[in-house]
């Protein structure tokens, strides 16, 4: 129960934090459920401003944090022990991908971040610069080039506000996360296909497995159990 609490007040606060060194200029959503290509998607913030929409994945985790960019899971190293986790830059990469289709505009205009709030929390490695436990107001502001007029984020503004009117429930995203992962046919991750792909090096070498037809982008991968 305490870790809920402390997890919904790390929410809290950067929401607050956001709102307090964040001008009016940002437009701000928290919490907004979007129909992907197969299912739909959570996004814990979005920011709409005419320096691009900032779509901003939190992470309430303790400890050191080792990973790289394309790795499919990080570490989590907390008193000794060690825990495995989802990339979260994989993970936000569904959330850019699946609210660029759904807006209707490029990708390269959302920018993603990933922000940590657990309590003590070190990057023990070196990563890019959107992923952070500090200084997420600043990086957002580091941003200066215009690249959405007025009219455009008027526009946005009303699309990313009619979410709330699909009626999507939490309940309902669960149930669709679920079904995404259980399929063979799309990936989890970006939607992308699948395909039934041989692994030629290490001890996995002579098996099959379905990889994400979108990489190097997406590095998702599926074990499957034949070996023809």
């Amino acid at each position: 129960m305490l870790t809920i609490f402390k997890g919904w007040f790390g929410e809290k606060q950067t929401q607050f934090g956001m709102w307090l060194k964040l001008g009016n200029e940002y437009i701000r959503f928290h919490d907004v459920i979007v129909p992907a290509q197969n299912g739909t998607t959570q996004i814990d913030h979005i920011l709409l401003s005419r320096y691009g929409i900032f779509v901003i994945e939190t992470k309430n985790i303790n400890g050191w944090i080792f990973g790289n960019e394309k790795s499919k899971q990080w570490i989590q190293s907390l008193y000794g022990k060690k825990y495995k986790f989802q990339n979260p830059l994989h993970q936000n990469y569904r959330h850019t991908k699946a609210l660029a289709s759904y807006l209707d505009i490029d990708h390269e205009n959302i920018h993603s971040v990933v922000f940590f709030i657990g309590d003590n929390t070190k990057l023990k490695t070196e990563l890019p610069n959107n992923v952070m436990t500090h200084g997420l107001c600043a990086y957002i502001k580091s941003f200066q080039n215009n690249v959405l007029s007025t009219s455009e984020i008027n526009l946005l503004k009303q699309k990313i506000s009619g979410l709330k009117g699909l009626n999507i429930s939490t309940r309902e995203h669960v149930a669709s996360l679920k079904s995404r992962h259980s399929r063979d046919s799309s990936c989890p991750k970006c939607g992308g296909a699948l395909k039934r792909r041989q692994a030629k090096h290490g001890k996995s070498a002579g098996s099959y497995f379905l990889g994400c037809s979108n990489f190097p982008k997406c590095r998702y991968t599926k074990e499957i159990e034949d070996k023809l």
